[in-house]
């Protein structure tokens, strides 16, 4: 620590730009400064790229906090966080960075502000690299609200890579503190559902030959239930630029949502799409755990802030998870353990992830 500063390595473990989000957000929070240096080490371009300048420019707004060393390219950035405060706050990434990383490092911190907050979220939708934005909506949304808040997400236009121009409206109020969760119970698989996508240039064709395969796939692992993937052509003036691509959920019988999802892109056959999205589905229900890879490390920063003991299990940790983990012990009180799962069926990779949180206190309400 220099004086009361915290010193994070950006580029350990995952090294990536999730470090950023989780540090910043807890920076925010806790009302400690820091500083991180080698700021995504462990990429093939190091440094903050729009996306990761806009995730800590709308940070810094929230808080009327200050930033140096915001700029592309910086691999070191200081912060020092003000009070949290609500309103309307607008971030663009003016390229196809993703939405839906702005939100992830946006929501914990207006959870804990003194009045309810409209986020305006420009650039990409559906981006590679980030979960898309039917996944946050579709999968995100219903699990994350059990930590006890809502919000509301209005995706006002889709935009796809490379030039973005989407635009989501997120709405919430803040709250006193967040309930723990457990998700401990996976159940039996109920139904499956999902929506594969094409927009701009591309035709209808494509989303059925998606949904087709996807089903194909499917059926050979799971044949009793009706899977419904709707084919969709995203209505011109909702959509920026030229994008497709598939996400498919699996929910269970107490609750649970697993998804798999894949992007087209030039010289991807719609078939492989679907596939891929299916097999990423099928991965994920087959360790048994009750929530998927992409939502694993989403849900550490609020286990972190929550009062009490949450619970989740889940497949294989993975590395986001274990760096998310690591940056939230490193900022907080909370302590999380992680113990292999005793399965009936030993075949099963399960573990739970414990953790006992820091319970946050919203000082303004």
């Amino acid at each position: 620590m220099d004086g009361d500063r915290v010193e994070i390595d950006g580029g350990i473990m995952e090294g990536g730009g999730q470090i950023l989000r989780v540090s910043t957000a807890l920076s925010c929070l806790l009302g400690l400064p820091v500083r991180v240096r080698r700021i995504r080490a462990g990429r093939s371009q190091p440094g903050l790229r729009p996306q990761h300048l806009s995730g800590l420019e709308i940070i810094r707004d929230l808080c009327d906090g200050k930033l140096n060393g915001g700029e592309i390219g910086s691999t070191e950035i200081t912060f020092t966080p003000g009070k949290i405060k609500g309103g309307t706050h607008i971030a663009d990434t003016k390229t196809a960075g993703s939405v839906c990383l702005l939100m992830q490092v946006a929501m914990p911190c207006v959870l804990f502000a003194a009045s309810p907050s409209e986020l305006h979220l420009k650039g990409g939708t559906n981006a590679e690299m980030a979960p898309q934005i039917d996944y946050t909506v579709m999968v995100f949304k219903p699990v994350v609200e059990k930590f006890n808040f809502t919000f509301n997400c209005d995706i006002k236009r889709r935009g796809y890579y490379p030039q973005g121009g989407g635009e989501v409206v997120v709405q919430m109020s803040p709250v006193k503190e967040l309930s723990p969760i457990n998700l401990t119970e996976r159940g039996t698989v109920t139904k499956i559902y999902g929506r594969a996508f094409v927009a701009g240039a591309l035709p209808i064709k494509l989303a059925k030959d998606m949904s087709a395969a996807a089903v194909r796939c499917i059926r050979r692992e799971i044949r009793d239930l009706y899977i419904n993937i709707q084919p969709v052509r995203e209505p011109d003036d909702q959509a920026v630029g030229t994008g497709s691509g598939i996400i498919i959920i699996a929910e269970t019988s107490t609750g649970c949502l697993l998804a798999g999802s894949s992007l087209g892109k030039r010289g991807k056959n719609a078939d492989k799409v679907g596939i891929e999205a299916a097999e990423m589905l099928l991965q994920n229900l087959k360790h048994g755990g009750t929530v998927d890879d992409s939502l694993q490390d989403q849900l550490i920063i609020f286990m972190a802030l929550a009062k009490g003991v949450s619970r989740v299990k889940s497949g294989p940790i993975t590395l986001h998870t274990q760096t998310a983990i690591h940056f939230a012990e490193q900022l907080t009180k909370a302590k999380f353990t992680i113990t292999k799962s005793e399965e009936e069926d030993p075949s099963n990779d399960t573990y739970i992830i414990e953790c006992q949180g820091m319970g946050m206190i919203n000082p303004n309400l």
